[in-house]
């Protein structure tokens, strides 16, 4: 985002609450390419605010009061005035980027007409679909991506989730995928392994958490799910999924019906993983220096069927750093135990 270049060393001190009961602390507050960061001032990290999703709660008064979403409990307030600047110019271009209905009416009848000049072939399905997803701003597949999640979270159970867990999550993404890192959240029912969603959104089972005894299975899976959505786009998923209407009112309204949503979502919970080809893990894995074995084991115990992993381990003979400290690993095992 090119209005994040000129603030991107940006901190600011603020007082954060992570809910109504809570008690107001001192916090750091740093803006990263796709994320409010609130810190402790000895920078460890709080909670990481989704900047398409930030809300400000009393425009033009100050200190400026923000919340990570409509629905959610936390509260930040920000009284220095570079970092509000650089927040409202930021919510500022993204609201440009979301879909205007005049606007969309307008590109509806232009496209229409182009349409008819170019021939039937501009409204194959599969163009459409393609045509949709290249148009779509960040911010909308972010709102698609939480609504699919909550639409999970009714068939499978809600996420599990807590403040040392979701900075413990936050860590492990990044230290495995980079930055700016995919949201992680777990959910502790029966599930497929791990689910893609529009917005940099994966969802993974508690159970590769709960059953294993070090964090490089979810890390593996983690690594694995975020080069199988490189490979195919989430939002092209659920496009191809919906059908041509759902397409076409996303594409004229900026909206997809919710029985669209729900029933992706139930597609998601009951389809298998997409196979991701062992020269493209391999590649990740080495990138972001993670054995393969320990993934490779957990798919097969027997190591048959992903013997070329285990033979092709890029960490073979090296030393391995800790991916995360035991405090962590702990809390990501029993989160959804203790909430």
């Amino acid at each position: 985002m090119t209005v994040l270049e000129q603030y991107r060393r940006l901190e600011s001190l603020g007082l954060w609450r992570e809910g109504p009961e809570a008690q107001r602390r001192e916090v750091v507050v740093s803006l990263g390419d796709a994320t409010l960061v609130v810190s402790t001032p000895t920078e460890t990290a709080l909670t990481h605010w989704s900047l398409p999703a930030v809300e400000r709660l009393n425009p033009g008064r100050s200190p400026a009061l923000y919340a990570p979403g409509a629905d959610a409990d936390e509260r930040l307030e920000i009284d220095d005035p570079d970092m509000i600047e650089a927040i409202e110019k930021v919510r500022t271009a993204i609201e440009k980027t979301r879909p205007h209905p005049g606007r969309l009416r307008w590109f509806l009848g232009a496209g229409a007409g182009l349409a008819l000049l170019a021939g039937a072939v501009f409204w194959l399905p599969g163009a459409l679909t393609r045509q949709t997803v290249s148009l779509l701003p960040e911010a909308k597949r972010v709102e698609i991506g939480d609504a699919l999640l909550s639409e999970i979270g009714r068939l499978a159970g809600q996420p599990c989730d807590g403040p040392r867990s979701r900075v413990a999550l936050a860590r492990l993404s990044t230290r495995t995928l980079g930055p700016p890192a995919p949201r992680v959240v777990l959910i502790p029912a029966a599930i497929p392994d791990t689910i893609s969603l529009p917005g940099g959104l994966i969802v993974a089972s508690a159970a590769l958490a709960e059953d294993h005894e070090t964090p490089e299975v979810l890390a593996g899976y983690l690594l694995a799910e975020d080069a199988r959505s490189d490979l195919t786009d989430p939002m092209l998923t659920l496009l191809e999924d919906a059908g041509l209407f759902a397409t076409f009112k996303l594409l004229t309204t900026g909206d997809l019906p919710p029985a669209v949503l729900h029933d992706h979502a139930v597609r998601l919970l009951s389809r298998e993983a997409g196979p991701v080809p062992d020269d493209v893990l391999v590649a990740r894995f080495a990138e972001a220096e993670l054995s393969t074995q320990p993934y490779a084991y957990a798919r097969d115990v027997s190591g048959e069927s992903v013997l070329a992993l285990i033979e092709a381990d890029p960490m073979r003979g090296r030393l391995r750093s800790a991916l995360m400290s035991d405090e962590d690993w702990l809390s990501l095992q029993n989160v959804c135990v203790t909430g």
